[in-house]
């Protein structure tokens, strides 16, 4: 019997004794294959992304000064001085505050605005795809552009509206819009907006042409106006696309950098000062990485934790009740 199973095994054909092999390798390469893919992908994030996170919270906790490279050390006894001084730093607070200001005022104005154009262009029975591409022109200037064609609209002496607000006799004389309280934050403010409305318009008109039109030809039927559609079914049924416009637009502002520093600089006596602002101010002219770096992380965790409750309540939206 033993015979006949060594002769059974020896008789089998080479094509059936090298299928278990030929398994093993398929699997390792379904296994493996899309990590080799995405490995290219892995790599520039590791390096774009990753690296230089985690470089910039190691140079937070160090009295790195550019100008003296051994202060590119960590001291185990001051762990947290970039942060102590922070606390004590007037600059860091009015900049605190200003962001939070233009954050608030610019991301709702927006989102005002850009919610009514949302609606007026879903209206729209022709010409829809070339308003939406006119829409989109704003957008294609770049920052520092928009940042110097304001500081020439609001320019004290040649500005194009001091000009036609004198021409019209609305004002007898040139006013400093770009110095004065408060109109050098509301400059800002105006320029951001005209900028980045269309990407919320875009964002809300995406989700205005997807909601069911039975809802509304139902609400018709039992007698609801307008504003009562509007404000029972549309804001409602765009809510999460609401807090997607909201999440975007509230990350890129309060990262406002090239028009602040075009138009203003954030000055002056830094009644303009931006968080990302004063830390370039401190890391590119003062050489004082570690303390711009402890902003930058203070800025990054305040947009993490926004974030991450903006995305709460996007999942609770999205959930049936």
């Amino acid at each position: 019997m033993v015979a006949d199973s060594q002769q059974s095994a020896v008789s089998l054909p080479p094509s059936s004794r090298s299928i278990p092999k030929k398994r093993n390798a398929f699997a390792w390469q379904r296994a493996y294959f899309p990590w080799l893919l995405l490995a290219p992908t892995l790599f520039i994030i590791s390096a774009v992304v990753i690296y230089p996170m985690i470089y910039s919270i190691y140079v937070s906790f160090t009295p790195f000064n550019l100008l003296r490279p051994e202060t590119f050390a960590f001291d185990p006894t001051q762990p947290f001085r970039n942060y102590e001084r922070l606390l004590g730093d007037d600059v860091f607070w009015k900049a605190f505050l200003n962001t939070f200001l233009f954050l608030t005022v610019t991301v709702n104005l927006e989102f005002v605005i850009a919610l009514g154009l949302s609606q007026l262009i879903a209206r729209v029975t022709w010409g829809q795809g070339l308003i939406r591409t006119l829409l989109m022109v704003p957008m294609m200037f770049a920052p520092i552009l928009v940042g110097f064609q304001f500081a020439w609209f609001f320019n004290a002496t040649i500005g194009l509206v001091n000009q036609t607000l004198i021409g019209l006799g609305l004002m007898t004389e040139p006013k400093a819009w770009l110095v004065d309280i408060p109109t050098g934050m509301l400059s800002i403010m105006i320029a951001s907006i005209w900028m980045n409305v269309p990407v919320t318009t875009i964002i809300l008109l995406a989700g205005t042409l997807s909601l069911p039109g039975e809802v509304y030809e139902a609400a018709e039927v039992d007698g609801a106006n307008g504003w009562q559609q509007f404000r029972q079914i549309t804001v409602p049924l765009l809510r999460p696309f609401i807090l997607i416009a909201l999440t975007v637009r509230s990350l890129d502002v309060a990262r406002a950098y090239d028009i602040v520093r075009i138009m203003t600089d954030g000055g002056p006596a830094n009644r303009t000062e931006m968080i990302w602002t004063y830390t370039g101010e401190l890391a590119i002219q003062n050489s004082r990485f570690g303390l711009a770096s402890a902003m930058s992380m203070v800025s990054v965790i305040l947009g993490v934790v926004f974030t991450l409750y903006l995305f709460r309540q996007l999942i609770k939206s999205r959930i049936v009740q």
